[in-house]
């Protein structure tokens, strides 16, 4: 298979999502998903029809061998995922409340190793890239490979040859507290420790979209431009905040994008991941530093668009949209679109 023009690079895993305001540790029913940011990305890109590969690892396990089948389905170019035959794939306990809003509650599955997606071997990154990068443009990437250090050598490996390649990163900070510290956290801030690991990527990277609230903890503020500002490489910055107002900072635009409201919320799981595969999908076929004003509020309209699309079924992966469902709604929001 070609390989795709974006790379998406970190964990895939599966989101057990309990019944609505109950643990999905004891509670029934729960629901399997296929998730992980990076996965969720590559399935929506590839659902909106772009090129894409997808470099994780997942356990030789019936989990594992499900996920494998949906990307090669989804079209996938799947010649960057490892299958660890020690690790199991992770599964992530998700409660979500009465309104469909989710946290992660904690693992299961783990049996003394880890979870697969915590070993990407490097020497199997070095052998697969020629398979995954011919021709890429994007390389998409959270920072929960970090949080592994096995994983880590191999997340740091592709961020550097990416950027010596001319590829661009786009990096969803997507901070989660649970995965860095294998537990339940009582306390959702990074440490010091935590923080200056993941700032120290951020120095290479051309778009970060993260929420209000990582802004706050990370950056000290929640405006783009100071946030763009602080960092060498001057990136776009796209700050969300659930329901509320987007602020965004693409190619020196500014703007403010408002919330496409679904019609029900099912399940807010994978919107965001959505909403950057929306914005990637979108920045393909333009150069960063050519987008016009009225393109860029486009672009932040279309991801708009996606993460909404998804919040109204269940799990991150099967709602995604095709490209027809976001012209129809696009189409029948203009309207209310400010």
């Amino acid at each position: 298979m070609r390989a795709g023009s974006v790379i998406a690079i970190g964990e895939a895993l599966i989101d057990r999502l309990g019944p609505l305001g109950g643990d999905p540790s004891s509670d029934l029913p729960v629901t399997d998903c296929f998730g992980g940011a990076p996965a969720n990305v590559a399935c929506a890109l590839s659902r909106l029809g772009a090129k894409v590969s997808f470099i994780g690892s997942l356990g030789n396990d019936a989990f594992g061998e499900d996920f494998n089948n949906l990307l090669i389905q989804r079209g996938i170019n799947t010649s960057g995922l490892q299958q660890d035959t020690l690790r199991p794939t992770r599964v992530v306990l998700v409660r979500r409340d009465s309104d469909g809003e989710r946290c992660f509650e904690g693992f299961e599955g783990d049996k003394g190793l880890g979870f697969a997606d915590q070993a990407i071997s490097l020497e199997q990154i070095i052998r697969d890239w020629p398979l995954v990068a011919e021709n890429a443009q994007w390389l998409v990437a959270g920072t929960i490979p970090l949080a592994s250090e096995i994983s880590s050598k191999a997340f740091l490996w592709c961020i550097e040859n990416a950027m010596h390649s001319g590829i661009k990163i786009a990096l969803d900070l997507n901070w989660r507290p649970t995965f860095w510290r294998n537990q339940v956290s009582t306390g959702s801030e990074p440490s010091v420790k935590e923080k200056n690991q993941i700032l120290s990527i951020l120095k290479n990277v051309s778009l970060i979209k993260l929420a209000k609230e990582e802004a706050q903890w990370f950056f000290n503020s929640s405006d783009p431009t100071e946030i763009s500002s602080s960092l060498p490489q001057r990136p776009s910055v796209v700050v969300t905040d659930g329901s509320n107002p987007i602020l965004w900072r693409l190619n020196n635009h500014l703007g403010k994008s408002f919330a496409i409201i679904p019609s029900s919320v099912v399940d807010t799981t994978g919107a965001g991941d959505a909403f950057t595969a929306g914005l990637i999908y979108k920045l393909i076929s333009v150069e960063l530093d050519q987008i016009s004003e009225q393109s860029a509020k486009d672009i932040i309209q279309f991801g708009i668009a996606c993460g909404s699309h998804v919040c109204k079924g269940l799990g991150a992966i099967e709602p995604q949209p095709y490209l027809d469902d976001i012209d129809n709604l696009l189409s029948l929001s203009k309207g209310e679109i400010s």
